[in-house]
């Protein structure tokens, strides 16, 4: 073949056809394969007919099509399917050629592949693609990490088709090595997790609490959608909210109240665990999905357990005021908290992670992309070591404004019986961070008296360890081992 192409994929699945009709619309020229070759047909003689885009009906066939350094884009499912194409291209490529996951691959899988393809001779690269169906399509957000060489090789496909802010530039850049940028992927995963349990209380205060309509809350969100709270996920309630069935009446009353999820929630969650990060909001998001979908336990439980009936006396517009800083002030904290995970897992894998750089790779085509990104990027310009995101001058000014109002909220969800848990977590976040001192004293005490663990005294430098024989029985042996 004479005209070989600029890059392959492998997985026409509608993601995998998006992004290959975005990158041969920045004049890229793309070879396509797949498992059921079937696929390849019906797509070249159809949506790609007469672009620069070559169908291949073999592996061979396929790795013969493209220029050297071969890029070698994987869009399959997670899991095995990703080893089991990286086995089979293997046999076919040169040393320098690139193989690119861009699936939703758990980021251990990612550094596991990286240094096995590595030691092939060839490279590798993990790369987070978020923004959906039509953020493929139109520009999605980017988060390559892997092999560092790969990088100025994918670098111009990758930065063409990702989504631009308003100045240009590209929401796309290098993460770090191995499984960098499917962590960072992961952890945006779980911050989507907590935006829309959040965007799913405030909905819920509004419906039970203050006994709004559907069209009344989509008013209350396209007047959200143009201040501060700016952002997809608002936009998209604000639609929702106005969207009628057949019949004329809101579709969203329609829709059974059981969450789904495919994982990295959960994964996010996990690796915070792993790290001893207090990852609260979205552990909480993660579980509340859980309950949600017990839904014919909760329909039992609903006629045996009592609780109070909502019931709001006070003044509507106020409320909604006070829901809407509640619903800002903890997504501060579910950012704060997923910046906190990154850095510890930069620390403990080595990444050196551009947080500010994050924040602008979120600024478009994700499906988290928001005005508020912004300021996270103006936040660590300003202040690259920033420890946590509540202590800029920004957000410290913010969460102060809000805190009355988020106060408010949570109290008068508990005391009407509305389950609001990322809210309610987020504030005791808050609390906990901010409070000097926190009751763990009477904890470490309680692990020494039964499993001799020791701690540390106020009056003592760190870092000194003591045990006390509570009992007078126990002896002064202490746990071999600490754990803060």
């Amino acid at each position: 073949m004479n005209n070989k192409s600029d890059i392959g994929l492998i997985g026409l699945a509608v993601m995998g056809e998006n992004l290959v009709m975005n990158m041969e619309s920045k004049g890229f020229s793309v070879s396509v394969f797949n498992r059921t070759v079937e696929k390849v047909s019906a797509f070249v003689n159809g949506r790609a007919k007469g672009k620069n885009i070559t169908g291949t009906y073999s592996l061979q066939e396929f790795v013969d099509s493209l220029k050297k350094p071969r890029k070698i884009m994987l869009m399959v499912k997670a899991g095995k399917p990703v080893d089991d194409f990286i086995d089979m291209l293997i046999p076919y490529l040169d040393k320098g050629d690139i193989i690119i996951d861009g699936g939703n691959s758990h980021f251990p899988d990612t550094i596991r592949r990286t240094k096995y393809v590595e030691e092939k001779g060839l490279l590798y690269i993990g790369t987070g693609v978020s923004g959906g169906e039509e953020g493929a399509l139109r520009g999605p957000s980017l988060m390559p990490g892997g092999s560092p060489e790969a990088w100025p090789h994918v670098k111009p496909i990758f930065q063409a088709i990702a989504a631009k802010v308003d100045d240009g530039s590209p929401c796309c850049d290098w993460v770090g090595e191995n499984g960098a940028g499917h962590f960072v992927k992961m952890v945006h995963n779980g911050i989507e997790y907590g935006d829309m349990q959040l965007i799913c209380e405030a909905y819920h205060m509004m419906k039970e609490l203050l006994g709004m309509t559907p069209d009344e809350m989509h008013e209350v969100f396209d007047e959200w959608n143009n201040g501060e709270l700016n952002s997809y996920l608002i936009e998209i309630t604000r639609d929702i909210l106005a969207y009628k069935d057949e019949d004329g009446k809101p579709l969203v009353d329609k829709i059974l109240d059981t969450a789904g999820q495919k994982g990295t929630g959960k994964w996010t969650a996990i690796a915070a665990l792993d790290e001893g990060v207090p990852l609260t909001l979205i552990g909480e998001a993660v579980f509340s999905r859980c309950l949600s979908a017990m839904k014919e336990e909760r329909v039992h439980a609903s006629k045996v357990l009592a609780g109070p009936k909502p019931r709001f006396t006070g003044n509507r517009s106020e409320m909604i005021e006070d829901i809407r800083k509640a619903l800002y002030a903890s997504k501060i904290v579910s950012y704060a908290q997923g910046y906190t995970l990154m850095r510890a897992a930069a620390k403990t894998y080595g990444w050196n992670l551009n947080y500010g750089g994050i924040a602008l790779m979120w600024r478009g085509g994700c499906i988290i992309r928001s005005k508020f990104l912004g300021k996270i990027k103006e936040a660590f310009d300003k202040n690259p070591n920033l420890t946590n995101l509540l202590l800029d001058p920004f957000f410290k000014e913010k969460v102060e404004e809000a805190q009355e109002s988020w106060r408010k909220v949570v109290a008068a969800a508990v005391t009407n019986g509305i389950p609001v848990p990322a809210f309610t977590s987020a504030l005791c976040y808050f609390d906990g961070y901010r409070n000097e001192w926190l009751p763990a004293n009477l904890l470490q005490a309680q692990r020494d008296y039964f499993g001799a663990h020791t701690y540390e005294r106020v009056d003592r430098p760190r870092g000194e360890f003591f045990h006390t024989n509570w009992t007078g029985r126990g002896g002064s042996t202490s746990a071999s081992t600490y754990t803060v």
